[in-house]
């Protein structure tokens, strides 16, 4: 009985003690300001856990190195992603320059499981600025996506405006409607 009386009494303590410094305003949140080194720590292996479960059964379409999905998937990275991964031959954005953590650069996509790459892009990640595409675009569209993100990190910066040149411009609704050009942007 002593024992449960101890443990409940060290659970007050410590959600009180949680209170009080959530309360306190002690955790910057300032995209600015790097997190604590432990915070840092655990937040990646959150985040990496997460995508490994949640990402486990699904499997890329067969034929995703197909070059019509590396085609497809050129249009909408240009229009979606660039400005917070880059692109080939683009060295920095002014919207990147702000987020904390930095999001991953092209050059590091091959590193990534097609299965979690796909999984990231639907279903973005909780305060990051990683959105979830999957709100705006069906799934044939994301393994485009992932399809391009594979061939990515070999491309020069010629090789990708050329297939971005030769995509169908940028498909973004869960319907896919037609495409939105990105000269039109």
């Amino acid at each position: 009985m002593k024992t449960l009386k101890r443990l409940i009494i060290a659970i007050g303590i410590g959600i009180s003690g949680l209170a009080v410094f959530i309360y306190s305003g002690a955790f910057n949140i300032a995209a600015d300001e790097p997190h604590w080194p432990a915070t840092f720590k655990i937040l990646n292996m959150v985040r990496d856990r997460s995508v490994e479960v949640r990402s486990g059964t699904l499997a890329p379409p067969p034929d995703l190195s197909n070059e019509t999905h590396v085609r497809l998937g050129a249009g909408n990275y240009d229009a979606m992603c660039t400005a917070c991964h880059l692109r080939p031959g683009m060295e920095e954005s002014e919207l990147r320059l702000g987020l904390y953590p930095k999001p991953p650069q092209w050059r590091e996509f091959d590193m990534l499981d097609s299965s979690k790459a796909f999984w990231i892009v639907k279903h973005g990640i909780k305060m990051s600025g990683m959105p979830a595409w999957g709100k705006s675009m069906n799934d044939e569209h994301i393994w485009n996506i992932v399809a391009f993100l594979r061939k990515l990190p070999e491309l020069t910066p010629a090789a990708y405006e050329g297939l971005v040149a030769s995509s169908s411009g940028h498909k973004h609704d869960s319907e896919g409607a037609e495409p939105h050009h990105h000269d039109e942007m």
